[in-house]
């Protein structure tokens, strides 16, 4: 199994847009292969920053959703959104345990 955290910072003051644009989200990945469970969080000492996690069964199961269905989830992106530039990382994790 492995995790993937995305990370990205606000730059424009819309952060509670895009926390509600992923409590309301179409849920496309949720049907993806491989795909375990999804958590968001945000630190509370900097509500603009976003972190992804998403489990996978295997690496390959990320990488197939990343390269074809990443676009189509990202339709309820809020309009107007901006990020900070730069801010925007992806890292992959072997998971370990609980």
């Amino acid at each position: 199994m492995i995790a993937a955290i995305s990370k990205f910072t606000v730059q424009n003051g819309m952060e509670e847009k895009v926390k509600d644009a992923f409590r309301d989200r179409p849920k496309f990945v949720e049907g993806a292969p491989g795909f375990i469970k999804m958590d968001v969080l945000s630190p509370l000492a900097d509500p603009a920053e976003i972190h992804l996690i998403t489990y996978w069964e295997s690496e390959n199961d990320f990488d197939y959703w990343h390269c074809n269905h990443l676009k189509a989830s990202h339709g309820g992106i809020p309009k107007g959104l901006r990020l900070v530039p730069h801010s925007w990382t992806l890292t992959r994790f072997e998971y370990i345990c609980s």
